[in-house]
């Protein structure tokens, strides 16, 4: 009986990382097009001492402010865009 609940229990798990893997989404090279307003979100590295991660949306030129490019790091650290 332990045996078919360990099968079971298996089976189960392949199954749910099988469907996992397929519903891989490919992210595109750059960030998508927007306008002045448009605010990208994306990961930032946390506080030290810190494990929560951090999303921050913010325009293109308030990332530039930062010396971030949004187009190259879209593709590691983008989240969504709003506006």
């Amino acid at each position: 009986m332990a045996l078919k609940g360990l099968i079971v229990a298996l089976s189960f798990f392949a199954a749910t990382s099988a469907a996992a893997s397929q519903t891989t989404e490919q992210r595109p090279a750059t960030a998508p097009p927007g306008n002045a307003q448009t605010r990208y979100c994306m990961h930032i590295e946390p506080i030290t001492g810190s494990r929560m991660e951090t999303v921050k949306c913010w325009t293109r030129a308030e990332w530039a402010d930062q010396d971030v490019d949004v187009d190259q790091e879209w593709p590691k650290e983008g989240v969504r865009v709003i506006g």
